[in-house]
């Protein structure tokens, strides 16, 4: 069952913001802008932005190639006790991996009403038959994160327009 994070932790908005500065790079490369940093012991152990685009891989979503990244670092597929920061509410894949990588904690910034799937669109955290607990905590530096994200689908559009008026 999914356990609500009461409390935020002195250097949350330190690891949010690293995730932003990563979801920028992702949206210079024309993905969707989302980044993801895993932290165990207040160290970045992965980091990663979405790039399926790029990657020709749909799996390649922030969380995934940030958790990817930080099994690989510290050996191990196992990663209890770490902390994933995501600049946008992760999906149903991206909880499934956060489940089955044993991630601890997972702070996010903007929430994703068409396919959040920790509070949004659904609380898949919270079924029942999930073997491990997550905490969560929604709306770290929510602002800039979905201005990031909406700024980013408000060009996408724009230029569709454009485009289609020549």
């Amino acid at each position: 069952m999914n356990k609500p994070l009461t409390q935020l932790r002195t250097d949350d908005e330190h690891w949010m913001r690293r995730a932003l500065a990563l979801a920028e790079q992702a949206a210079a490369l024309g993905e969707v802008p989302v980044g993801a940093v895993v932290v165990v012991n207040g160290q970045e152990a992965g980091a990663g932005f979405n790039r399926p685009i790029s990657s020709c891989d749909p799996t390649a979503h922030a969380e995934i190639c940030a958790l990817r990244q930080a099994g690989a670092h510290l050996g191990n597929y196992r990663l209890s006790g770490a902390t994933l920061y995501v600049t946008l509410e992760p999906c149903t894949m991206c909880v499934g991996a956060i489940v089955h990588s044993r991630i601890s904690r997972v702070v996010y910034g903007a929430t994703e009403p068409k396919s959040g799937a920790v509070e949004s669109a659904r609380r898949t955290f919270d079924e029942p038959h999930l073997n491990w607990s997550v905490e969560t905590c929604g709306g770290l530096l929510a602002e800039p994160c979905s201005r990031l994200i909406s700024g980013f689908f408000n060009r996408r559009r724009e230029t569709k327009r454009q485009q289609r008026s020549k």
